[in-house]
């Protein structure tokens, strides 16, 4: 075999993994907080997350509620990179399935500051920077789902002031997640600073403005102890073009592990648009519990909703029952 044969044969088989690999970086979602620590090796993660829903005038419905695969790496020594796909089964609308850019970014860290640049969550309200795989309950609160700016194309800088203080400011696009254009060519400003103010307590603050458009805003309180978890968090949007009483909304939770593989977990969330009208409001409480069963990879969640919608309300009931995997 000559020199350049074998050559091409010792690189042959790094190629193909490399490769071989990048179809698979697309799913998971990302937090602005700082990832592991660099590696010149390729990581895959990810969750699914299948689920059974019973509501009295609908019945039973199966769905594949989150299916994300995470590819991750280092380059070098202060760069890292991530990228995360939703696989999607078309159980919205009509829709096809079909797979979802969520993450794509690329960050830099020197000592206690970051700089990102991609696309990636906004530093806005706890309980949406929180994974969804990590979430008490199955799914997030509407004033969260309904307020918070969500994934966006920008850049975002964060610094941590000795695991004490950390400080998020983000200038993003506006227009969500996958839009490569800024259409309106107004930008998204985003800042959050969270406050540990006990090994077991902090407190957060956050502010997003579209410029020429609205400002949302709000507060989280957060307490994670050995067994018990307790939160607390409030949102609020003022348009700049609508008059009235601000759209708002907060929810309160609470979880307790009774052994630990087994939590107990109970939510009242409330939202309201006063400006639109008392057809807007939506209220809920959550009464469920997680069961760990082989560890933190695999939990099993049973849950029951009471949710009353607009005025005078309607009350919507619904059961579910989850299993999710991590890997």
């Amino acid at each position: 075999m000559s020199r350049l044969a074998r050559s091409l044969y010792r690189v042959r088989i790094p190629v193909l993994l490399v490769f071989g690999a990048a179809p698979l970086a697309a799913q998971q979602p990302a937090t602005p907080v700082r990832p592991a620590a660099p590696s010149s090796g390729v990581r895959l993660s990810g969750y699914l997350q299948a689920r059974e829903t019973w509501q009295p005038e609908v019945g039973l419905t199966g769905t594949i509620n989150r299916a994300r695969l995470t590819a991750a790496g280092g380059i070098a020594t202060a760069f890292t990179w991530r990228l995360q796909g939703e696989f999607r089964t078309g159980n919205v609308g009509n829709g096809k399935a079909s797979v979802s850019l969520q993450d794509a970014y690329i960050r830099w860290k020197r000592n206690d500051l970051g700089i990102q640049v991609g696309q990636f969550k906004t530093p806005f309200t706890r309980e949406f920077v929180t994974p969804l795989a990590d979430l008490e309950t199955a799914d997030r609160a509407t004033v969260v789902d309904s307020l918070a700016p969500k994934r966006d194309i920008g850049l975002l800088a964060d610094y941590d002031m000795h695991q004490r203080v950390q400080l998020f400011a983000g200038v993003f696009n506006g227009e969500g997640s996958n839009t490569t254009s800024n259409r309106d060519s107004t930008v998204l400003g985003v800042v959050r600073s969270v406050v540990r103010l006990h090994r077991d307590v902090t407190v957060g603050a956050n502010v997003a403005r579209y410029f020429g458009d609205s400002t949302r805003y709000g507060a989280d309180v957060n307490y994670e102890g050995p067994r018990l978890t307790a939160r607390a968090e409030v949102v609020a949007q003022a348009r700049d073009s609508l008059g009235g009483e601000h759209d708002r909304g907060w929810l309160v939770l609470g979880a307790f592990k009774i052994r630990e593989d087994v939590q107990l977990v109970a939510k009242y969330e409330d939202f309201e648009r006063p400006a639109l009208g008392g057809g807007h409001e939506n209220h809920a409480w959550t009464g469920g519990v997680n069961a760990l069963v082989a560890g933190p990879a695999v939990r099993l969640t049973f849950a029951y909703v009471n949710r009353t919608i607009g005025k005078p309300g309607r009350v919507a009931e619904t059961l579910l029952g989850q299993l999710q995997v991590r890997f």
